[in-house]
């Protein structure tokens, strides 16, 4: 018997990142099956958590289930399906703000037993939340892409770009592993003369300082990229490169994908299941292989293209609609 359900909006208002892309999309796909309850001006930082966990229990009635879809959850709603992106928090609290770390490495743990069901966007977390946890409730709901937005064809005019560049595109944090990206473009940069090294994204509040590296004359930061501008700039790019040292799913690498953009990635985390064969993989703690696999695939058109078209073929096996089926299954309980 399929369920009455209503979602936690506390995410809706936020600047836009790789959680409330997740949480939008699906519940665009979603749409009218479920009541999204949401505070009526966006709250943020403390003030979100205290509507989140005293006032939220209230307005869900106890014929629902509510999914909370972005790391969090009221703690005093038992009928809840949370979705957990990643335990980086608990692994890695270095990564963190202080304070922040200690919240989540509290509160994470005790949400994730509390609630029926777990959402995970990988099978590498599913495994995390079974091992570090001991939770057996965790569904894997993978993210997707859509395909009409991210493509090959995309443009963008507001950023003037060199005709060649490599792109990072991501939350500027430790797990992202930017000074080794850094150093591996300083080393091989004066063989690639045409080519630059273009950094999009923002610090973010809650993520530990980062020291990054001078840059070389050849690299540039963009900062936050309104989400308009995303395609255009994957599309624009000769590489896409993300050596993060910790991903819970990664869905960066899947746009440039889409984008008709050759990826390089690591190891690390999730990455290697989410990426298949279709990018170059690189260990994110050796600079000198990062390096060698961007001059690679600088140099070999041929090799180049071959990993766009493997990219182009993987990325569609990864919808939002795919992704929203699934989630429904599991809140409905027919999964």
């Amino acid at each position: 018997m399929t369920q009455n359900i209503a979602v936690n909006g506390r995410f809706e208002g936020r600047r836009i990142t790789g959680v409330e892309r997740y949480a939008s999309e699906i519940l665009r796909c979603l749409g009218d099956q479920v009541r999204i309850i949401k505070p009526r001006h966006g709250l943020r930082g403390l003030r979100g958590h205290l509507w989140e966990q005293f006032l939220l229990p209230f307005l869900v009635s106890k014929n629902e289930i509510l999914w909370s879809p972005a790391n969090s959850g009221p703690l005093a709603v038992s009928h809840q399906v949370a979705t957990i992106q990643d335990l980086s928090p608990l692994e890695h609290p270095e990564w963190f703000r202080a304070d922040f770390a200690a919240w989540y490495r509290l509160f994470l743990p005790i949400l994730a037993r509390r609630v029926r069901r777990v959402l995970v966007s990988s099978h590498y977390v599913k495994n995390m939340m079974e091992v570090r946890l001991g939770v057996k409730n965790a569904f894997v709901t993978s993210a997707g892409v859509d395909g009409k937005f991210f493509h090959p064809n995309a443009r963008q005019a507001k950023y003037q770009l060199p005709d060649r560049y490599i792109l990072f595109l991501g939350s500027l944090e430790p797990r992202k592993n930017l000074p080794a990206l850094l150093n591996a473009w300083d080393k091989i940069s004066k063989d690639c003369p045409d080519t630059w090294l273009i950094i999009a994204g923002d610090t973010g509040s809650v993520f530990h300082h980062v020291a990054f590296p001078s840059l070389t004359n050849r690299s540039r930061f963009l900062g936050y990229i309104p989400e308009v501008y995303l395609p255009g700039l994957y599309a624009g790019a000769t590489l896409f490169v993300l050596p993060s040292l910790e991903e819970g799913f990664g869905l960066p690498a899947l746009e440039a994908m889409a984008c008709g953009t050759a990826v390089i990635t690591s190891t690390a985390g999730a990455l290697p299941e989410i990426v298949g064969d279709a990018a170059v993989l690189i260990n994110p703690l050796n600079v000198g292989e990062i390096g060698e696999a961007m001059m690679t695939l600088l140099s070999s058109e041929k090799r180049r293209i071959d990993m766009q078209q493997k990219g182009l073929v993987h990325a569609r096996e990864f919808t939002w609609e795919r992704a929203a089926e699934r989630v429904w299954e599991v809140l409905s309980g027919e999964a």
